[in-house]
């Protein structure tokens, strides 16, 4: 009996070591950013994807690659409000994804957005990115708390939240890590069950 044991446990731990190593899933944090601003929420919700134990490709949105897209178990994109909408930009980046044989469908996504300030149409600019993500059959997520409901979103030009060049309040910061974050857990249980 000893014998089998011997040769079972040799195996299992084999499999074991297989498995974590192809449990490694991904995140896509795809931005547009002319002041540097998105781009700061852009790598905060990087930062929390990454802590959240997935890797993390965070690019602007002309140099994201539809394989990269494919590849990804999760695709968080963030833009500017431009008069309550997301940048041009960002909406023909989206226009870009494959569509056909349903390549986006179940993935993840979320969305994060900077506005000038407040009720300037962050929350509408977020729910634009988000409905262009259920077309796809993508599986949206919001923040973790209420006050996030839509993803995270700053207001930088406006008291008591103003900000230089490329400066984002550190309480949207503090949001978008934890955007990050939800999104990679919720995505490494579904790449690791």
């Amino acid at each position: 009996m000893s014998r089998t044991i011997l040769v079972v446990l040799p195996l299992f731990i084999v499999w074991s070591e297989a498995s974590v190593a192809q449990c490694d899933p991904s995140v896509v944090v795809a931005y547009y950013s002319q002041t540097g601003r998105t781009r700061a929420m852009a790598r905060a919700v990087a930062d929390g994807a990454a802590a959240g134990g997935t890797s993390v490709i965070s690019l602007p949105v002309d140099s994201v690659t539809a394989e990269q897209l494919v590849a990804a178990q999760a695709i968080i994109v963030g833009s500017p409000v431009y008069n309550a909408n997301v940048a041009p930009q960002v909406q023909e980046f989206m226009l870009r994804w494959p569509f056909a044989g349903g390549e986006m469908r179940d993935k993840l996504g979320a969305a994060f957005v900077s506005g000038g300030g407040i009720s300037a149409g962050e929350e509408t600019t977020q729910l634009a990115i988000l409905r262009s993500m259920l077309i796809f059959g993508m599986i949206v997520v919001g923040g973790g708390e209420w006050q996030s409901a839509f993803g995270a979103s700053a207001v930088t030009e406006e008291p008591p939240f103003l900000s230089g060049a490329g400066e984002v309040n550190e309480q949207f910061l503090a949001k978008a890590r934890g955007l990050g974050i939800r999104v990679a857990q919720l995505a490494r249980r579904m790449a690791c069950p």
